[in-house]
C-alpha cells in the first residue's frame, strides 16, 4: 500500500464475465475520486476465468488489490433468474458466508454504477443492529404494490440493491442461510427483481435509509422529479450526488441510451483513456 493512502475500504461485486468492462469503469471512477484510500475488491463469482481480470488488476494498480472468490449455487437451482438478473445476483445475500473472518463490513456496488465523489462518509456510518444501509426508488403507490406482493409488514421499506453497505461481522453470526432458500422457494411467483425482493423482503426491519438522491441517483428519478416540476440542471447532481447508478435496460454503453447521467460515464471513458495513453507513452519514452 502506498504512504499516502490514509483510509482502507472492503467493495463487493458479483457479476459474470460480461460485465467486466463495465466493472472496469466503475473501479476507475471510484479511485478517481477516493485517492486516498486502498481498496480490497472482492469479485464474487461463479465461472470467470481469472485471465480476464488482467485490466481489472492493472487498473486497481497500487491502490487496490482484486480478490477472487468462486460460490458455489447450492440452494438456488430453483430461483428465479433472467439474462438481466443472473444467479450471480443473489450472491450479496450471502457475503458473509464468503468473505474472510476478519472482513467486518463491506460496500456491494453494481457493475453498472459511477461513483462521482468520496464513499468514504457511506462507508464509515454506523450500523448498530442493522444488516444493511441501502436507498429506496420508489414512489409511495410502487411501496404499496410491493409491500403487498411480498406481505411487507407497514413502513418496511423497499430497497434498491444496487448500493448495500453490509453489516458482514453481524450477518455472519446471526443470518440463516435456510431462511434465505424458503423465502426464495415460498416466494418463487411473486419475485419481480429477486434480490432485492429477497433483502427487502426477509430483512427489511434491519435496513437504514439512505438518501437517493446521494447514493443511488439515477435517471429515472431525474425525469420523475421534472414531471413534478422539481427539475435541476445536471451540474447539481454532480455537486450533490456521491453515485450514479445506470439502473434498467437504459445503459450509457448502448447506442439508444437515453438518459441525462450518461455524462458521468463518458467523463469517466475519457479519463481512463488519458491514463492509458500516458502509460503507453511512458513505456515507448
Amino acid at each position: 500500500m502506498t504512504k499516502q493512502m490514509k483510509h482502507k475500504m472492503n467493495l463487493l461485486v458479483t457479476l459474470n464475465e460480461a460485465y467486466l468492462p463495465h466493472l472496469n469503469t466503475l473501479l476507475f471512477s471510484v479511485l478517481y475520486h477516493n485517492p486516498d484510500t486502498y481498496f480490497t475488491v472482492y469479485l464474487l463469482h461463479t465461472s470467470i476465468r481469472e485471465e480476464m481480470t488482467e485490466q481489472t488488476k492493472v487498473i486497481l494498480g497500487t491502490s487496490g488489490e482484486l480478490v477472487m472468490i468462486e460460490a458455489e449455487g447450492h440452494g438456488l437451482d430453483d430461483a428465479p433468474t433472467t439474462d438481466r438478473f443472473p444467479k450471480e445476483m443473489y450472491y450479496r445475500i450471502f457475503a458473509a458466508k464468503y468473505l474472510p473472518e476478519d472482513v467486518d463490513r463491506v460496500l456491494y456496488l453494481d457493475p453498472d454504477i459511477i461513483v462521482n465523489d468520496s464513499l468514504l462518509e457511506l462507508y464509515e456510518m454506523p450500523l448498530g443492529e442493522n444488516y444493511f444501509a441501502a436507498a429506496s426508488h420508489n414512489g409511495k403507490l410502487v411501496r404499496l404494490i410491493n409491500g403487498f406482493r411480498l406481505g411487507l409488514e407497514r413502513g418496511t421499506p423497499y430497497i434498491n440493491s444496487g448500493v448495500l453497505l453490509i453489516n458482514v461481522k453481524l450477518m455472519r453470526s446471526q443470518q440463516n442461510y435456510e431462511e434465505v432458500f424458503e423465502y426464495i422457494k415460498r416466494k418463487k411467483k411473486k419475485l419481480c427483481l429477486p434480490d432485492q425482493d429477497v433483502i427487502s423482503g426477509l430483512y427489511g426491519k434491519r435496513i437504514i435509509k439512505l438518501d437517493t438522491y446521494v447514493y443511488n441517483m439515477t435517471d429515472r428519478l431525474y425525469y420523475y422529479d421534472k414531471i413534478l416540476g422539481q427539475h435541476r440542471d445536471v451540474e447539481w447532481y454532480r455537486e450533490h450526488s456521491v453515485i450514479f447508478h445506470y439502473c434498467g435496460k437504459n445503459k450509457p454503453w448502448k447506442e439508444d441510451y437515453s438518459g441525462v447521467f450518461g455524462v458521468f460515464y463518458q467523463e469517466t471513458l475519457a479519463r481512463m483513456g488519458l491514463v492509458c495513453e500516458s502509460e503507453r507513452i511512458a513505456e515507448n519514452a
